[in-house]
Parts: C-alpha cells; sequence; structure tokens
C-alpha cells in the first residue's frame, strides 16, 4: 500500500466540501475520481498534495503522515498535475527538468539529466526538447506537464482532468501513456475525470464522489447504471464495445425516478 486516506473533512468557511473521505491505493493502481462539478473531486487532490490541509482525517503516505513531511518531501513523492496551468516560456527539456528541483541541492548533475531525457523519450518529446513550452498544441503541452511530475520520480501520481482540453486522440494518447508509467514504474495514480468512458477504460478502480462523500468505490467492472444514476441524475445504458465497456447516456432524471433511486 502507498496511500492510506482515513476519514478527511475539508471546509472552506462554513461550506462542507469533502466529509469522511476514506480510501486506499496500492502499487500499480489507477484511480478514477468521477462525480458531478463541485462534488469535491479537485480539492480532494489538493488535500492529498497538502496544498490545502484537511481539519479532520489522515493521510498517509507509505504509512508516514503527510502532515509531518516537509514540502520538498512531499514534492519528491507526489507529482501533481493541475487542472490549469501557464503557458511557459521555458524550452520543453527545462520545464521537465523543472520536476528534478526537489532533488537538487546546487544543481542539475548528470542523473537528473539522465532521468529528463528517459522522461522525454516515454512522453515521445526527445525530438521536440528545444522546443519552447508555449509554441505548442494543447496536447503536446499537457505532455510536458505530465512529463514534469514523472520527472520527480514520485510514489504517487495526481492528475486533476489531464484530458479536459484535449481532443479524442489526444486523449487516449495521454491516458495510454500515464497507464503505461505507472504499469513500468510501480506508482499509483489518482486521476479526477469528468469522461466516465476514459474512466471506464483505463482506471482499475473508481471512487464516486456526491456532495463530498464517496458513495461508492468500485472497480470499473461492476460499475452499473444505477450507480451513474445516483451520483449524476442520468439514466445510462452500460454496453461492451470492442472489449470496452461504454456508458450511453439517455435522459436527466426526474426527482421522482431519483427518489426511486434512493
Amino acid at each position: 500500500m502507498i496511500l492510506s486516506v482515513n476519514g478527511i473533512h475539508f471546509s472552506y468557511n462554513s461550506a462542507s466540501i469533502l466529509r469522511d473521505v476514506s480510501f486506499q491505493m496500492n502499487p500499480g493502481q489507477i484511480l478514477g475520481v468521477l462525480g458531478v462539478n463541485g462534488a469535491g473531486k479537485s480539492t480532494l487532490l489538493k488535500c492529498l498534495n497538502r496544498i490545502l490541509r484537511p481539519q479532520m482525517g489522515t493521510v498517509l503516505l507509505s504509512e508516514t503522515e503527510i502532515l509531518s513531511l516537509k514540502r520538498n518531501e512531499i514534492a519528491k513523492r507526489i507529482g501533481y498535475v493541475p487542472q490549469r496551468y501557464d503557458q511557459e516560456s521555458l524550452t520543453i527539456f527545462d520545464a521537465v527538468l523543472l520536476g528534478r528541483k526537489p532533488h537538487m541541492k546546487w544543481g542539475p548533475t548528470s542523473h537528473d539529466i539522465s532521468v529528463v531525457e528517459n522522461v522525454l523519450q516515454v512522453m515521445g518529446l526527445a525530438e521536440h526538447s528545444l522546443r519552447p513550452v508555449k509554441t505548442l498544441s494543447g496536447g503536446q503541452a499537457q505532455k510536458v506537464v505530465i512529463a514534469r511530475a514523472l520527472a520527480q520520480e514520485p510514489d504517487v501520481l495526481l492528475l486533476d482532468e489531464p484530458t479536459s482540453n484535449l481532443d479524442v486522440r489526444n486523449q487516449l494518447e495521454v491516458m495510454g501513456l500515464v497507464t503505461d508509467a505507472v504499469k513500468h514504474r510501480g506508482v499509483c495514480a489518482m486521476i479526477a475525470i469528468h469522461d466516465l468512458n476514459l474512466a471506464l477504460r483505463f482506471a482499475d478502480t473508481v471512487l464516486f464522489l456526491k456532495k463530498g462523500q464517496v458513495y461508492a468505490i468500485e472497480n470499473r467492472e461492476s460499475i452499473t447504471p444505477e450507480v451513474i444514476q445516483e451520483v449524476y441524475g442520468v439514466t445510462a445504458l452500460i454496453k461492451e464495445v470492442a472489449g470496452h465497456s461504454v456508458v450511453v447516456p439517455l435522459h436527466c432524471c426526474t426527482h421522482h425516478e431519483m427518489e426511486g433511486v434512493a
């Protein structure tokens, strides 16, 4: 087990955002976090990275309470890809090299350079490494942000909507690269995502948040139309197409239908 989250609560002022959230993650696992807008997905990721501090509960990273770790130590062990990021004037190489900063004392070593070169190769960015990030397409820029997180050599990857602004091809490519990195490096990844079909395709396990609470944690094979209806308020079919489960939304539920599910 790499990550253990136990009963965390978080509020902004008097507004409760997360309530009694608990789950565990193991090496090589991809956990998709799903729920409607405002369910608490981004807040949950920030609590795990100590960008935000939960008012209650514990977050254990390899059995060490994250609140006891220094910021630099967290950066070594948790790679975070935010939902929004600034376009940079740095080259791709230098932007990814920033991921090594927590490991550096005075400047980059030959090992740091080697790590960056390897990550760039894996992410398909090596031949463009001297291009400024600000000249890249959305898909390429997203790969750079993920590459920077991988260059940290973390135990845990936290990705907040990594495919939200990408076309279908880049969505599949980015999620495939994340999956390969997780499986080959033995880390775990937690991905807050809106797209149910991408989650069912790439996540091993799915955590559904509803009003800041864990409504269900399911293996992707166990997700039912009833869970989708209760969490999202839509009726849906789940069909298998070319070996992949696909969610087909049908219509929004009435209050009567929602009460029937509850």
